[in-house]
This record gives structure tokens, C-alpha cells and sequence, in this order.
């Protein structure tokens, strides 16, 4: 099996403008004679790969603990897209229809302008992924999250595509079980050879 991790790193990750920087306190160390190595995480729940849930956005949505698991979890289409805003003529002229799990790779800078993102759920996506931090864009956040999380479509941010060529895959990226909360980090992985699920996308 042919494991591709498109996760990024919490700790090295830049974050999105505003948000807070992990930070790690080291509790306990086997070198210093304690028993066992212990440390403790802060982060912002928007650090590197994350899903965003719709209580992100949408006031007594669906937390973390509530989302439907199987939409992390299939079959998947990467496709590569020049970066800046994705329009809702881009998305008609090049996304590709009959596909539940969709990864943008776009050099980390593509953002979805409101009609796109209106555009791509109406294509009856399940999962929608991307490189960048965020699918919108710094300023305009808002629309493009709701036009996915308030049509229960699961929105997976902060990936690293960077070694992944556009085709078909499987992915596997369920957010760590955080209840009531708004996010939660995600370990993204795709596998590349079709050995246990079958092709039909």
C-alpha cells in the first residue's frame, strides 16, 4: 500500500494571520530522571491540516463530534488549479462532475470567490480540500465557508499537496473527536494504488 501523508506539520506550519502560534511546554524528561517524556500543546484548532466544522461559521451548527466520518474517508479527485481566486467560470469550465472528495491543489494561494464555492457544492460534492490555510480568501471568509458548511459539505484546510500529481485516490482524514468545538486537526493521508476499494469514482 502506497501511503502519501499530506499532512502538515503543527509546529512548523505557518498560521493564518491573527491566529495563534503552537506552543509546546515540556512537562516532563527521561534525560532530566524523570520517568517519562510529557508535554503539553497550545494551538489555535486552525493550525496546519484541519477540518472546519459548521459551527465554524454558522451559529448552532454541527461541532466536530457531530460530522458524518464517511465523508472523510473514500475515494478522492486531486486537481491542480493556478493560484489566486477560483471563479465560478473556472469551476464550470474544469471541475470535474460525478466526484464525492475533491483536493485543490492550487500552490497554497488558490481561494474560492463566493459563486465558485456556491458553484462547487452544487455539484453535490461530499468533501472539498485545499493547499491553502483557508478555502477564502483574507478578507473574505465568511460566504465561501458557508456556501460548503451550511450544505454539509466537509471542508478539509491546510493540506500539502506538493508531492501529489492530479488523479485519483483514497483518502483517508477524519478530524481528531473534540466535542462541541468548531475544528479539530486532521492526519490527511492518500493512497495511490486501488488495492481495497474498488475505481468506480
Amino acid at each position: 500500500m502506497n501511503i502519501i501523508d499530506i499532512s502538515r506539520d503543527i509546529l512548523s506550519s505557518p498560521v493564518y494571520p491573527g491566529d495563534p502560534l503552537p506552543e509546546v511546554e515540556f512537562l516532563q524528561s527521561i534525560a532530566d530522571g524523570d520517568e517519562c517524556n510529557l508535554s503539553a500543546l497550545s494551538m489555535g484548532l486552525h493550525t496546519a491540516t484541519h477540518v472546519d466544522a459548521p459551527l465554524h461559521f454558522i451559529e448552532g451548527g454541527k461541532s466536530i463530534d457531530m460530522l458524518d466520518l464517511s465523508a472523510y474517508v473514500g475515494p478522492c479527485k486531486v486537481i491542480e488549479v493556478p493560484s489566486g481566486l477560483i471563479t465560478a467560470e473556472y469551476v464550470e469550465n474544469n471541475f470535474p462532475r460525478d466526484c464525492e472528495r475533491l483536493l485543490i491543489k492550487g500552490q497554497e494561494q488558490a481561494a474560492f470567490m463566493d459563486s465558485a464555492a456556491e458553484e462547487t457544492a452544487a455539484l453535490g460534492v461530499r468533501l472539498i480540500g485545499t493547499d491553502a490555510r483557508s478555502i477564502g480568501s483574507q478578507g473574505n471568509q465568511i460566504k465561501p465557508h458557508k456556501a460548503f458548511l451550511g450544505r454539509d459539505v466537509a471542508v478539509l484546510e491546510g493540506l500539502d499537496l506538493s508531492r501529489v500529481e492530479p488523479g485519483n485516490y483514497f483518502l483517508i482524514a477524519p478530524p481528531v473527536k473534540a466535542a462541541g468545538l468548531e475544528a479539530a486537526p486532521a492526519r490527511a493521508l492518500l493512497i495511490s494504488d486501488f488495492v481495497f476499494w474498488s475505481a468506480k469514482n
